[in-house]
């Protein structure tokens, strides 16, 4: 997802070295982007988006309140160096969601072979009306912003992962960021590809990570929520 064709960036030459200048990050700069400024840039974009993204939260929460009760989620997640930390969410699931999936993959073998190597299932029966729409726009995760603040997560980096959903994870990238609210993995091929697959693009995002490339998939993010393709 994040590099592009080498028709799209012309004869290698100044131009490419440019660009690649821009992706890469180089030396000193993209250091200090990885151990503080990056931080910087999480922590001045939840400031800008505060004024619009809190009243819609609003809204939201007393629309769950009123048709589906509880309005938050609350998750142990894994972080940076393997912590734990509770990631928040807007509720799109039904109160007893772990019961009903042990029976629904128990009674259909095919959502199980899905759900082994997905770790998600296309029509998952634990989502509720509201949450459908949620889940298309994207907007079950504005209180992961709260974890952005906190600091437990990033805007950009891979998607959180479940503690048990380590042993599936064949590589090393996740544990060395801050999990994001968006990512490449998100953006890229959250929707075609095995759970597995996350650490592919994990490790080409933590060897590209820079200024650029967070710019890049923040534009990207825009793009794949306007379309409507959550799930």
């Amino acid at each position: 997802m994040l590099k592009m064709a080498d028709h799209q960036l012309g004869a290698p030459g100044p131009r490419r070295r440019r660009w690649d200048r821009l992706r890469r990050g180089s030396g000193a700069p993209r250091q200090v982007y990885r151990t503080s400024g990056k931080r910087v840039l999480d922590l001045t974009l939840l400031v800008l988006a505060a004024p619009i993204v809190l009243p819609v939260l609003l809204l939201l929460v007393l629309l769950i309140r009123c048709f589906d009760g509880p309005a938050f989620f609350v998750q142990d997640r894994l972080g940076k160096h393997g912590r734990t930390f509770q990631c928040w969410k807007l509720r799109t699931m039904v109160v007893n969601a772990e019961r009903i999936l042990e029976r629904h993959l128990a009674e259909n073998p095919e959502a199980r072979s899905e759900w082994e190597t997905h770790q998600k299932l296309r029509h998952d029966p634990r989502i509720t009306p509201i949450g459908r729409i949620l889940r298309k726009s994207s907007l079950d995760e504005l209180p992961q912003l709260w974890n952005v603040l906190r600091g437990d997560m990033s805007l950009v980096g891979p998607r959180p992962m479940l503690p048990e959903q380590l042993p599936l994870y064949p590589g090393t990238s996740y544990l060395q960021l801050r999990p994001g609210l968006t990512g490449s993995w998100q953006v890229g091929a959250r929707h075609s590809s095995a759970f597995a697959d996350r650490a592919r693009y994990d490790d080409q995002y933590a060897a590209e990570l820079s200024l650029w490339t967070d710019l890049q998939i923040i534009l990207a993010t825009t793009r794949v929520v306007a379309r409507g393709t959550g799930q």
